[in-house]
């Protein structure tokens, strides 16, 4: 594996094999972020690809003071809530109002298929993810799914890292409430 310096300067050097091997290296991170924001296949698609564009052509400013990929989900992070305010889909959602019965409702009236598919734990946590407000989902998908540290989720959302610890257990909160509202729905069938 070649470090995130050579990769740079490789890629700046004009190597295409060396930014296919950093596409490869961090599509699945990149498909990570935008997937938890974008829902619509075909935007996360093109998202994507918009990513590593934007990151090829910035790639002579990064700095070297975070990680490769910690700077790359940054633009997609970015981008993706870009994407989100342009399309005019609602980012800033009072987080206080959310509770856990409410976050079980909307999960289990979603589809039949939805509500067929939480018979799974696993698939339920994710539904469950994906029905949190974006701010609690993208900290979740980060710390969680991409094993990301605070400090470097605190840097790709450009928060302070207060409020992604707040984030992080506020969101665990209503996971584990409305999983409890879950199990014991499913216990009284």
């Amino acid at each position: 594996m070649v470090d995130d310096q050579s990769l740079v300067e490789k890629v700046l050097d004009g190597d295409m094999r060396a930014f296919r091997l950093l596409i490869d290296q961090n599509q699945n991170l990149v498909s990570h972020m935008v997937g938890r924001l974008i829902k619509i296949e075909e935007d996360h698609e093109e998202l994507c690809q918009d990513v590593f564009l934007k990151v090829y052509d910035k790639l002579g400013e990064f700095n070297f003071k975070s990680r490769l990929s910690t700077w790359i989900a940054t633009i997609a992070y970015r981008m993706s809530i870009n994407y989100l305010q342009k399309k005019r889909i609602e980012i800033a959602k009072d987080l206080d109002e959310l509770n856990a019965s409410e976050l079980n409702k909307v999960i289990n009236s979603a589809t039949p298929e939805s509500a067929m598919e939480s018979q799974d734990m696993e698939k339920f946590l994710l539904i469950a993810i994906d029905h949190l407000p974006i701010h609690y989902r993208s900290v979740l998908t980060l710390y969680h799914l991409q094993e990301r540290r605070l400090d470097e989720i605190a840097e790709i959302m450009e928060m302070p890292l207060g409020t992604v610890k707040n984030y992080l257990y506020r969101g665990r909160k209503l996971l584990k409430e409305s999983l409890e509202l879950h199990l014991n729905k499913e216990s009284l069938i």
